[in-house]
């Protein structure tokens, strides 16, 4: 295998499984479909139907701010930037659906836009930031599936900006977790505004949909959803510790259900499983031999914690691995992959970080690379 093939190798994550161990049933719970999912590493702790296409209503708004987000970290967009409210995105004073209420030809800046479509779920304010991003909202919704494709989101597809009903407009309990993910992580900087609980626009105040704000200090974000087609949905997470959980609601037979359903799954959680810190960043793990480089070896280490997230109980059962190249030469770049860290449970593997180098190692000179080529040579006969 050539060394190109063998980083990239490395680099390839498996699934996620644990060790047979006892657990509480998960909730049975009277919705279309749920996923209960671990942040820190992604798995699934426990779903109902989680690749069920269904209409997620209002909670494609999530993707709408996503990019807007993007946008602003990327320099594209700039937070004091005025954006229009056209006739095609105003909501004519129409209050049977969420609005932000900005007048027509009126104008907000791209900070109230956002807040209006998280916080107020204002369809004006998603439809006004789609046509001022992409020139108009069926060019940004390509824009939404182009993203949707790029951070996994497999069974998801968006007809507009706003998640209201439309032919073909779908996705899934899973993907919509996986968003959540991201916008938590990809825009941290924005993502407290997902746990405002209230904005006002046009002296017009309205609070934030999701009830768990106002009632869970571990919630803080991120969106509701309600059409007669979807029923009633809620993608919600929650931070106890160092443990994240993200709950994803389809089709809930009422407000207070799709509430109540997201405090079971938070729950049944909290109490079946724990996060914990395998190893933690910047900390050498071992000392690795570099060729042809200035320096003869180089701390390995990883560049952020590793945490696992399992049944309770069972932590000090975990082992680890190191896993290196077969062969790492310099040049070499602070924070290039040269391995692996295993973790696994009575034999099984729970998950794996990118092991990288925590310092720089330049290449050397002509004749030490020669005695290096030299030395290398007569270790692989052996």
């Amino acid at each position: 295998m050539s060394r190109k093939s063998t980083f990239a190798a490395l680099l390839l994550l498996p699934s996620f499984s644990f060790a047979a161990t006892v657990l509480s049933s998960p909730p049975e719970l009277d919705n279309k479909s749920y996923v209960l999912m671990d942040y820190q590493t992604g798995q699934v702790l426990a779903s109902k139907n989680e690749n069920e296409k269904l209409a997620p209503a209002s909670m494609t708004k999530m993707m709408t701010s996503y990019i807007v987000e993007q946008k602003l970290l990327k320099g594209e967009i700039t937070e004091n930037e005025n954006v229009r409210m056209n006739e095609s995105s105003w909501c004519r004073g129409n209050r049977s659906e969420s609005c932000m209420f900005v007048p027509l030809n009126g104008t907000a800046t791209v900070m109230q836009m956002l807040r209006g479509i998280i916080i107020q779920s204002g369809n004006d304010s998603a439809k006004a930031m789609a046509e001022h991003i992409a020139g108009n909202e069926g060019t940004f919704a390509h824009m939404m599936n182009q993203e949707a494709k790029r951070i996994g989101m497999s069974n998801t597809n968006f007809i507009n900006s706003t998640g209201l009903p439309a032919d073909g407009h779908y996705s899934t309990a899973k993907d919509m977790a996986l968003l959540a993910e991201h916008i938590i992580r990809d825009s941290a900087k924005y993502y407290p505004i997902y746990s405002e609980k209230e904005f006002t626009f046009n002296n017009i105040k309205q609070g934030n949909r999701n009830p768990l704000l106002y009632t869970d200090p571990t919630v803080d974000g991120l969106k509701t959803g309600h059409t007669n087609e979807a029923g009633y949905c809620l993608t919600t997470s929650s931070k106890r510790g160092p443990m994240r959980l993200i709950t994803v609601i389809f089709g809930a037979p009422s407000v207070n259900a799709r509430a109540d359903q997201t405090r079971a799954l938070l729950a049944w959680g909290y109490a079946n499983y724990e996060t914990v810190k395998v190893k933690p960043a910047n900390q050498s793990l071992q000392n690795v031999k570099v060729w042809f480089g200035t320096e003869n070896e180089v701390p390995a280490g990883l560049a952020e914690d590793f945490s696992v997230t399992m049944p309770k109980g069972q932590a000090g059962d975990i082992k680890t691995n190191l896993q290196l190249s077969s062969s790492i030469n310099a040049p070499l770049k602070k924070g290039q992959v040269i391995g692996k860290l295993v973790a696994s449970l009575d034999g099984k593997v729970i998950s794996e970080k990118p092991v990288v180098a925590l310092q720089a190692v330049e290449e050397a000179g002509f004749f030490s690379r020669m005695i290096d080529h030299i030395k290398q040579f007569f270790s692989n006969l052996f």
